[in-house]
């Protein structure tokens, strides 16, 4: 039998080749694309679920009081600017009266004219009631005529009827004067409650018309804040849950409140539902009407049940799962999900048990067929 011989050079380029290959090989599977990937994995567990609900708000007044005038005029005054802080009763500004003072005080002259004639009215009855009881008295003892008592009698209806005319001439002046002086007064801005001002809608010698308001007033005990949240998550919002609010000009510090009342109407655009958040104690600083605040809400804890991270879940087409390992195997299964809470952990309705093993963190996506590699701890993370 015929020996097959190899050249030198070719079996020098093999010995150093070979090594090589070797290298390569073992550097794709433990480096390369063939290499397992690194993943990290946790164990369900059964834990009780407290769900939150999470919603951006705007800081609002709930009551705002628009002040101005009931009658048309030009403004005369306005001694106060926004931002400045009025008292119940204080005096804001004043509408220019035109001729109200003079109808007023011509008004006061009728009255005490009035007033007179009532007196003269008064005097006129007495006089003729007495008159009356005379003669009512001279007939009886047969020393007058019955013509002379008819006539007593008549001068006290006489007198009656201008009495009567004086006392509702002095109720019209009364009433008149009333109604002037009410006019007058509502020329004059008062703020209704303590408050700060937040608008001014006028300077003084703008015409103002009737029931267009000059300033605005709020009462900083009476802000809240309106919140937003996410239809689909905002299952069991209701009046009275606590919350947790914290305001971006507060540096980060959280102010405790709760649902004053959910709002029966939801916006149809951005498919959220709106409530309204009240504080348990107002801040020291008040904050500006319109700022942010974000809002988590404290919902009632759900019994124990199992749980998964919220980093486990994993997106395949149409469904939801984790990439569940059983005897070293990697499969994706599918979940139903329940509730979840802010510090990551999911409730699991169906697919995975409590004690089952699954990825919570893989250096790259993974397949059916991905060889792994277990980690102890994910990468870039403390303990």
């Amino acid at each position: 039998m015929k020996r097959l011989s190899i050249p030198k050079r070719t079996l020098g380029l093999l010995i150093v080749i070979a090594p090589l290959l070797a290298l390569f090989i073992y550097v794709g599977l433990r480096s390369g694309p063939l290499a397992p990937v690194a993943v990290a994995v946790a164990g369900v567990e059964s834990r009780a679920v407290a769900p939150s609900l999470f919603g951006i708000g705007t800081v609002e007044a709930r009551y705002t009081y628009k002040i101005g005038p009931t009658f048309a005029g030009r403004l005369q005054r306005l001694d106060v600017d926004v931002g400045e802080q009025v008292k119940a009763g204080q005096l804001l500004g004043e509408m220019d009266p035109v001729d109200l003072d003079d109808r007023v005080r011509a008004q006061e002259a009728a009255f005490r004219r009035a007033e007179a004639t009532l007196r003269e009215a008064q005097a006129r009855h007495s006089y003729a009631q007495t008159q009356a009881n005379r003669y009512e008295q001279l007939f009886a003892a047969r020393l007058t005529s019955e013509e002379s008592l008819t006539t007593r009698r008549q001068e006290l209806q006489i007198a009656d009827a201008a009495l009567s005319a004086a006392r509702e001439d002095i109720t019209r002046t009364l009433s008149e004067h009333a109604a002037l002086v009410a006019q007058r007064n509502s020329l004059r801005l008062v703020s209704p409650v303590d408050g700060v001002i937040t608008a001014r809608r006028a300077d003084p010698g703008t015409t103002v018309v009737a029931g267009e308001s000059v300033v605005e007033v709020i009462d900083p005990g009476s802000l809240w804040i309106n919140v937003r949240f996410d239809q689909i998550s905002a299952t069991g919002l209701a009046t009275g849950l606590p919350a947790h609010i914290a305001l971006r000009s507060h540096n980060g510090q959280v102010l405790q409140g709760h649902v004053l009342r959910v709002e029966p109407v939801a916006d149809t655009v951005t498919e959220e539902i709106l409530a309204k958040v009240a504080f348990s104690q107002q801040p020291e600083r008040v904050p500006p009407v319109g700022e942010l605040a974000e809002v988590t809400l404290d919902m009632p804890p759900l019994p124990a049940g199992p749980v998964v991270p919220n980093a486990a879940l994993q997106r395949q087409g149409d469904k939801v799962g984790v990439w569940h390992i059983v005897d070293g195997d990697l499969y994706f299964t599918p979940i139903k999900l329940g509730a979840y809470d802010l510090d990551g952990h999911v409730q699991v309705l169906g697919g995975v048990g409590e004690g089952d093993t699954i990825v919570v963190y893989s250096e790259k996506s993974l397949t059916a067929r991905s060889r792994i590699k277990v980690l102890e701890t994910i990468p870039g993370v403390s303990r």
